[in-house]
């Protein structure tokens, strides 16, 4: 038994375009933004999605958007969404990219929520 949700929104910007996104989003949000200490490439975006960690992240591909689904568990969560027809693209730092049916990006990420919001909003998976 393990534990996931959708915990994230990110909106990945190429690197060069990088910064104009995060100031059009916190202009068009209405909201401030600041990098993680040592993640300068993320720029979360305060409270622009209540519930969400909602970001901008500078990738060197092009510009999509995604999803992090964080778990208690993450292989079982990978398998869980495999199982599904996910299909796993890549992993780095104990994440794991997956490719959804569509064609759509998504992560499955290690909890790194606060553990009270976490287990109010996970759903529980045999």
């Amino acid at each position: 038994m393990h534990r996931s949700r959708l915990s994230t929104l990110l909106i990945d910007a190429p690197a060069d375009q990088a910064q104009q996104s995060v100031e059009f989003w916190t202009a068009a949000l209405g909201t401030t933004s600041q990098s993680p200490p040592g993640e300068p490439q993320f720029h979360r975006l305060a409270d622009a999605v209540p519930g969400l960690v909602t970001a901008v992240q500078s990738v060197d591909d092009t510009a999509r958007y995604h999803v992090d689904i964080e778990t208690d568990d993450v292989p079982a969560e990978v398998a869980r969404l495999t199982g599904l027809g996910a299909v796993e693209v890549g992993s780095w730092q104990g994440c794991h990219t997956l490719r959804a049916p569509g064609g759509h990006l998504l992560c499955v990420i290690p909890v790194h929520s606060d553990p009270d919001e976490f287990a109010a909003a996970a759903r529980v998976w045999p």
